[in-house]
């Protein structure tokens, strides 16, 4: 599984706005992904939390890999919903994407963040649409 985890870090490289950004691939599974960053001062806002665009970022990030890595067709989110349920106090974001329904052209996915206290921070539910690979 190492040698699939270094292709998919491969083509997700890719994905510069989250990659970029600090985002990586931790793991991989069936219509699962869990990815990470380490916080750094550019993710903070003016009052030292957590910037609400990183954990997003970080969910559709998630999303995109667990929803694409391992599929025949390429799946674009058509709808997201995040709840900001608490704040980061440790060094490190986690987003774990499990497939809650995968249809015939619509999936969608819960995406849990938290830090690596175990602190949860937001859910997110993405729905995607599967398009054919030309």
């Amino acid at each position: 599984m190492e040698k699939d985890l270094e292709k998919i870090r491969d083509f997700f490289k890719n994905d510069r706005f989250a990659t970029e950004n600090g985002a990586v691939i931790d793991d991989v599974g069936d219509c699962y992904a869990r990815v990470s960053l380490d916080i750094t001062p550019s993710h903070l806002n003016a009052v030292g939390g957590v910037m609400g665009g990183v954990p997003f970022m970080l969910s559709d990030f998630a999303f995109a890999v667990a929803s694409n890595w391992k599929r025949d067709v390429a799946v674009v989110s058509v709808n997201s919903n995040i709840a900001f349920v608490g704040t980061a106090k440790g060094k490190r974001l986690i987003a774990e994407a499990e497939c809650v329904k995968d249809g015939r052209s619509t999936c969608c996915y819960l995406i849990k963040v938290c830090d690596e206290l175990g602190n949860k921070v937001t859910e997110a539910m993405i729905t995607g649409f599967k398009l054919d690979k030309k």
